[in-house]
């Protein structure tokens, strides 16, 4: 075959150290925007970046020429240094150690970006732990509950 060709989309979930609820208005958008942007510098194509007060989920194409680690690298790392210089109350802000990334069949593309968009209300219900374990189940990846949070 002379032509590699690649669609892989990614949901990747992430967090807040200690989930601390921290990224708030207008910050909150500018993040967003700011992590889109790396995805897209480094070809993993966004289709959309959200999240709540202390998470992030971002719905993207893995590009054929990056891993997923050195894509998470670029992202958290990225965007920690950036928003530490938005204010002075930003100036502690780390993610956590760990991530989510769960691949979604093309078809469920629309499901994922409703899911997303609606993060605020999806929230008014449902912890971010709760949210993470419903994906770890859904997914049927085995964890240890002890090392997920911290």
């Amino acid at each position: 075959m002379g032509q590699s060709l690649v669609k892989n989309y990614l949901h990747i979930v992430f967090s807040t150290k200690h989930r601390k609820e921290i990224i708030h208005p207008p910050v909150e958008e500018e993040l967003h925007a700011y992590l889109g942007g790396i995805c897209k510098d480094l070809e993993c194509t966004p289709v959309i970046v959200g999240g709540y007060t202390d998470h992030i989920h971002i719905l993207c194409m893995l590009s054929k020429k990056i891993a997923l680690m050195k894509l998470m690298e670029e992202l958290k790392s990225h965007s920690s240094k950036w928003i530490k210089t938005k204010a002075e109350s930003l100036r502690n802000f780390y993610w956590q150690d760990g991530y989510g990334a769960f691949s979604v069949n093309p078809s469920e593309v629309d499901t994922v970006v409703q899911y997303i968009a609606n993060q605020k209300e999806h929230h008014a219900k449902k912890t971010f732990q709760d949210e993470y374990r419903a994906f770890l189940k859904k997914y049927n990846v085995t964890y240890d509950e002890r090392y997920v949070w911290d």
